[in-house]
């Protein structure tokens, strides 16, 4: 990996814990594997329990459960999970997300989640958790009557960790009623620029998944890749795919400048067998730079031996698997 420079907001005296957080984060690899756990807000229940989805994912632990299996996966969840949960997983890497919202007011033009808590207590929970928190993150709807309000309080986010030696990551959603296509790639590209001039080290966007073919939407999202100059762009997993099917996107994203995938539905909504196998095949593409082909092996090959060789009692058993 290229040499990490932290951004002038970073104090002196935090500089070292910035480069040992960027490469814990990253595997020293400059690619972000973010699970993102954030969704029991955003998404409410409707993401955890229904048709298709793993009986496993009604439990709050499925969650820590996924990725303690992943090499390298970044666990991004609010402060009551991490507060609840994290001892029990403290070798994981933590993003602490600082706001959310839930779907139940979906007033375009209004959209707003303000931080949940202080810097006094982000620096307080940071000292006393023990946990190996990385960075902090925080939700940007860009285009909304209060807008300003959110870009004010992403600037903070981002001030605060870098004074804290963390990383800072924005989730930047361009949305109001006019905006008719929230994949078009030049708005995606317009919001990168946004998260730039905030100074976060990685912005989640939007990725067109259902524009153009293949091909042509990963070469117009170049436009994103330049607007957002030294912050790494990560694209969202979105809903979910078939693991074939988004391995084949992560490899195309990595092939234009994509710098990582943050990915929620496509991990949790599966079984912890597959969500792990899975989530090692994305690892291997993001941090060993795996092919395609490779990454489906690893995907193919850990699920079968997890389903047949790790069986107790006609049960699977996941003890000392990872």
């Amino acid at each position: 990996m290229k040499k990490i420079t932290p951004p002038l907001t970073v104090p002196k005296n935090q500089r070292a814990n910035y480069r040992r957080n960027f490469k814990l984060a990253t595997q020293n690899s400059g690619h972000l594997l973010l699970f993102a756990a954030d969704q029991k807000v955003e998404h409410l229940n409707d993401d955890f329990v229904g048709a298709g989805i793993s009986p496993e994912d009604a439990s709050p632990e499925h969650l820590f459960k996924i990725a303690v299996g992943i090499p390298g996966a970044v666990m991004a969840a609010h402060i009551g999970l991490l507060a609840r949960y994290g001892q029990d997983y403290s070798k994981l890497p933590f993003i602490l997300k600082l706001n959310g919202k839930s779907p139940l007011d979906n007033d375009a033009d209004n959209l707003y989640s303000g931080t949940w808590i202080s810097k006094d207590s982000i620096v307080r929970f940071k000292e006393q958790s023990g946990l190996n928190l990385v960075g902090l993150g925080y939700t940007v709807y860009l285009g909304g009557r209060r807008e300003a309000k959110m870009l004010k309080q992403a600037a903070e986010m981002v001030q605060t960790a870098h004074e804290e030696g963390l990383l800072a990551i924005i989730w930047m959603y361009p949305r109001n009623s006019k905006i008719k296509n929230e994949e078009d790639p030049h708005l995606i590209a317009g919001g990168a620029g946004v998260a730039a001039c905030l100074g976060a080290d990685f912005v989640k966007v939007k990725y067109p998944y259902k524009k153009y073919s293949d091909d042509k939407k990963a070469a117009a999202f170049q436009e994103t890749i330049k607007a957002a100059g030294r912050t790494g762009v990560i694209c969202v997993g979105g809903s979910r795919l078939e693991a074939e099917e988004l391995l084949a996107h992560l490899g195309r994203q990595l092939k234009y400048g994509v710098q990582g995938l943050a990915v929620g539905r496509n991990l949790h909504q599966r079984s912890l067998v597959e969500a792990t196998a899975l989530g090692n095949a994305i690892a291997a593409m993001l941090h060993r730079q795996a092919s395609y082909t490779q990454a489906i092996s690893i995907y193919k090959d850990l699920k079968k031996k997890k389903i047949a060789g790790n069986k107790k009692n006609g049960r699977s058993s996941f003890f000392g698997l990872f």
